[in-house]
């Protein structure tokens, strides 16, 4: 192993906005105090209880990527477990996802956007075969 991963950095045009998103999302703590990182405007963190860090960082021209135009790329992706995709998919429209892509109901998963309009997936849970 060459390093341990500290967090995951959204860029974004709000700080505020999208760290509270998230913390809807996924539970967790925003801005606790914590050495590695100093807060403000233009970064926040987000500690989740699974010991997750979400950081964001405030970009001036922040373009959102548009999921799935290669011209505005989503560069990067979560995947969300859920144990109901439809609470769930109600549940993120209210904080302000977009949905981008519902798919077909068997797939079982759904694109969505946060406010910034980088892209996540909710899985729901698998089908049980008994």
């Amino acid at each position: 192993m060459i390093g341990e991963l500290q967090c995951v950095v959204l860029d974004c045009a709000d700080v505020e906005v999208l760290s509270r998103f998230y913390a809807e999302l996924l539970g967790g703590e925003v801005n606790r105090p914590d050495r590695r990182w100093a807060v403000g405007d233009d970064w926040a963190t987000l500690h989740t209880e699974g010991g997750l860090v979400l950081a964001f960082q405030r970009v001036a021209d922040h373009r959102p990527p548009r999921w799935p135009d290669p011209e505005h790329p989503a560069q990067f992706h979560l995947d969300v477990d859920v144990p109901d995709l439809d609470r769930a998919q109600a549940q993120v429209l209210e904080l302000g996802a977009e949905l981008l892509d519902a798919g077909e109901p068997a797939r079982g998963w759904r694109v969505f956007a946060d406010p910034a309009g980088h892209p996540f997936c909710l899985l729901g849970a698998a089908p049980n075969n008994s």
